[in-house]
């Protein structure tokens, strides 16, 4: 289906040049000279790549159908990771590659969003929090709270962040999978 782009909206998935972008951000533009334009931040589906796209008012483009499947995460098989459609207990592989981000919020039983273009697997959609198990930090000191300060936080599955000073191994935390930060103890 063609868009153009007056019908450009954050989410929105087009194919541009053979490739599968994702609009993160977008703003029209209409300078005192010359003619209208369309300056766009796209997330590349394939490579995970970020880049500025600046496009003619009115440019038409490919709309790229992208389904997305619920399916529960299982277990890594070497380098790659399996996952389960909850409806028809189908199982598919992914590359560790491909995934690489998302591998730091996965854990065994996780129900994640599975984009896939045709028959091509994009990679994976994660809730907007998860709530992991701190494996390492540094023990809390009485009396650090007050400062208000931060230190480094290793997650059982290997993402470090920085976390408050009370925070010690074995607490439960919830996790912003957007930015890789610290929201609050589970």
């Amino acid at each position: 289906m063609a868009i153009s782009t007056a019908d450009f909206k954050n989410g929105l998935t087009i194919e541009v040049d053979g490739a599968i972008w994702r609009i993160v951000s977008f703003q029209h533009v209409k300078p005192g000279k010359g003619g209208a334009f369309v300056r766009s931040k796209l997330k590349n589906l394939r490579t995970g790549a970020v880049q500025e796209k600046t496009f003619r008012a009115g440019a038409k483009m490919e709309q790229a159908q992208i389904d997305t499947r619920k399916m529960q995460y299982l277990y890594a098989d070497g380098t790659d990771h399996v996952f389960m459609d909850m409806d028809t207990y189908d199982q598919i592989s992914i590359p560790g590659d491909q995934i690489k981000d998302e591998l730091n919020y996965l854990q065994e039983n996780m129900e994640v969003s599975v984009i896939q273009f045709g028959s091509e697997t994009l990679g994976v959609e994660l809730p907007n929090t998860v709530t992991l198990e701190v494996a390492e930090t540094e023990p809390g000191i009485k009396g650090d709270t007050a400062s208000g300060g931060s230190k480094p936080a290793t997650m059982t599955t290997g993402l470090t962040l920085q976390v408050p000073f009370f925070v010690n191994q074995g607490d439960k935390l919830v996790v912003n999978t957007t930015d890789g930060t610290y929201i609050s103890r589970a």
